[in-house]
C-alpha cells in the first residue's frame, strides 16, 4: 500500500560507509566516485530516493569487487545503524514484539519496505518485500536485508536461530555454483529464482525473551519513534494519510468517508477537496488498499475466502469474490492459483 513517497533515510548509507572502511577503503573518495554530496551524508535528517540507494549499493560492490558485498555487510549490522527502530526491538520482551516494532516504525529508515511473518506448523516464514516492485532492487540490497533480519534475531535471543530454508526472487550470481558465503550466513543454501524472498526459521524463535529488554528504555524509546514517525508523516501527501489511515484500521472496522474526515480533523468537502487536488478519490483509495490486502492474504495462502472477506468488511463472500474479479480480472480461486502454478 502507498504510505510513503519511496524513500530511505540517510542512516541507510551509514553501514555501507562502515563497510567500505572495514575493507580497507577511504569512503570519502568513494563517494567522490559515486557523486554523493558530502553535505549529504552529514545531514541526518536527509532522505534520498530508494533508487539512489540501490545505485551506491552496487557501486559499492563494483568498487570493493566484491561478489557478496550485500550479505558481508548485513553480517556486521549493530542496533545503532537502524536508530530508533534498533532500540526499540532491543528493548522489547520478546524476539515476536521486536519483529511488530520493525514491522511498525520501519518506515523511519526504509519507506516501502516490508517484513510479514506467519506460522505454519513448527514452521516461521519471514517475507521480505517492497511495497513498490516496479523499482527493481539490487540483489545486493535484498541480501544485505535478508541477514540483517537473521542477524537481528540472533543477537536479541542471544542464540543463532535455526533455519531451515532461504529463498531469493533474484537469480543467484555468477560465482561457478560456490555457495558457500551463502552457507556461512545462513547455515543451509537458498532456492534462487523463487516466487517470493523469505527466510524459514523455527517457530519458536518468537516466544524468545530478548537479552537487552527493558521496559523502561521501551516506552522512552518509542515515544520518540512514535514522535519521529509522526514527523515523517506529516510531510507526506494527503492521500498517503487517508490510505495508511484505512489500513491501520483494517480488520478491525471499514472506516468511513465521515470517520476519516474526523480522524485526519478535516470536514468531509475539505478531504474531498484535497484528494481531487492529488488527482484521486476517497472511494479509489479505499479499493486499493482492499485490493492490495486481499491480494496479500491470498498469497500467504493460510486464509480462506470466507475469512479474507470478512477481514475486509465484505457483506458476504460472494460480493469479495466480485469486487476481486472487477479489480484484476481473476476470481480470488483464479488468482490463488496462478500463484500456486507459478511456484511449482
Amino acid at each position: 500500500m502507498k504510505h510513503l513517497n519511496q524513500s530511505v533515510s540517510i542512516s541507510m548509507v551509514y553501514p555501507i560507509l562502515k563497510t567500505l572502511v572495514h575493507k580497507g577503503f577511504d569512503p570519502d573518495s568513494f563517494f567522490q566516485d559515486v557523486h554523493v554530496d558530502p553535505a549529504l551524508m552529514a545531514n541526518p535528517d536527509a532522505r534520498i530516493p530508494v533508487t539512489e540507494l540501490e545505485r551506491i549499493m552496487r557501486c559499492a560492490a563494483d568498487y570493493t569487487k566484491d561478489l557478496y558485498f550485500g550479505l558481508n555487510q548485513g553480517l556486521r549490522l549493530d542496533f545503532a545503524d537502524l536508530g530508533l527502530p534498533g532500540y526499540v526491538m532491543m528493548h522489547s520482551k520478546t524476539i515476536e514484539d521486536a519483529l511488530t516494532a520493525y514491522q511498525r516504525y520501519n518506515d523511519i529508515l526504509y519507506s516501502g519496505f516490508q517484513l510479514d511473518w506467519e506460522g505454519n506448523g513448527p514452521d516461521l516464514v519471514l517475507r521480505l518485500s517492497v511495497q513498490n516492485e516496479n523499482i527493481p532492487m539490487s540483489r545486493h540490497c535484498v541480501e544485505d536485508m535478508a541477514v540483517s533480519v537473521l542477524q537481528l534475531i540472533n543477537k536479541l535471543a542471544n542464540r543463532r536461530a535455526l533455519v531451515r530454508e532461504v529463498h531469493f526472487r533474484h537469480e543467484a550470481p555468477d560465482a561457478a555454483g560456490d555457495l558457500s558465503a551463502y552457507m556461512n550466513s545462513f547455515g543451509v543454501a537458498p532456492l534462487f529464482g523463487a516466487e517470493n524472498t523469505l527466510l524459514c526459521l523455527s517457530r519458536d524463535i518468537l516466544k524468545q525473551p530478548v537479552l537487552y529488554s527493558d521496559a523502561r528504555m521501551l516506552k522512552v524509546f518509542e515515544t520518540m519513534a512514535e514522535e519521529s514517525r509522526a514527523d515523517l508523516y506529516a510531510s507526506q501527501p494527503f492521500s498517503s494519510k487517508v490510505s495508511r489511515w484505512i489500513t491501520e484500521n483494517l480488520p478491525s472496522f471499514f472506516p468511513t468517508l465521515q470517520h476519516t474526515a474526523a480522524h485526519l480533523g478535516v470536514s468531509i468537502r475539505t478531504l474531498q477537496s484535497r484528494l481531487r487536488e492529488e488527482g484521486t478519490t476517497y472511494n479509489q483509495i479505499s479499493v486499493q488498499v482492499r485490493k492490495e490486502m486481499a491480494q496479500r492474504y491470498l498469497e500467504r495462502g493460510s486464509y480462506s475466502m470466507g475469512d479474507i472477506a470478512y477481514a475486509l468488511h465484505f457483506s458476504e463472500q460472494s460480493a469479495f469474490q466480485n469486487a476481486f474479479k472487477k479489480w484484476t480480472g481473476q476470481t480470488p480461486g483464479q488468482y490463488r492459483a496462478s500463484l500456486a502454478e507459478s511456484q511449482s
